[in-house]
């Protein structure tokens, strides 16, 4: 699928295309044939490791970005894909995965496993496989912007290839609200 950018002007981004994606990102484009997906990165001059930052800097709604979050799950890694106004909820994953435990990941965790620091871990490409989980709010949009692999990139997907290339399962993780 082509992504078009609807986004107003480049906000500011000081590089795009392939050499703003992290290598091994790009290279696990490649691998995956979304080759045409680098020419959508874009490379910020200034970090976009919150969702916040990634959404002001695009010139979309917040919940267009997909969060990549790294989870301990009984021992385990996952990834939780989520839009970036919401929040996961934990107790939501520990259902969905029939789990005892399930907390944050720690930076080291998050590195080692993904091959990335957290604010630019992206949704696929990582250096191991991983169980992945994205929220459903994910979909409610016809294109998400994600990391790509550094807190300096983000690149454009529609959310169904997206679930794909991440191998992802479909699920309601996002926290209410109160009330």
């Amino acid at each position: 699928m082509t992504i078009e950018h609807r986004t107003h002007g480049t906000n500011g981004a000081a590089g795009d295309g392939a050499g703003a994606a992290h290598p091994r990102f790009a290279e696990a484009l490649r691998e995956q044939g979304l080759e045409e997906l680098l020419a959508g990165v874009r490379r910020y001059p200034d970090a976009v490791r919150t969702a916040a930052e990634a959404a002001a800097a695009v010139g979309c709604e917040l919940s267009q970005i997909c969060k990549s979050l790294i989870f301990a799950v009984d021992g385990e890694t996952v990834l939780v894909l989520m839009d970036g106004a919401g929040r996961v909820d934990v107790e939501a994953v520990r259902r969905e995965l029939d789990a005892k435990e399930v907390a944050r990941a720690t930076a080291a965790t998050v590195r080692e496993t993904t091959g990335y620091a957290i604010g630019g871990v992206p949704p696929f490409g990582h250096r191991t496989r991983t169980r992945v989980l994205a929220d459903r709010s994910l979909l409610a949009h016809e294109v998400v912007w994600a990391a790509a692999g550094t807190p300096h990139s983000v690149f454009p997907i529609a959310p169904a290839e997206l679930v794909e290339r991440a191998g992802a399962t479909v699920v309601e993780v996002r926290e209410r609200a109160a009330g």
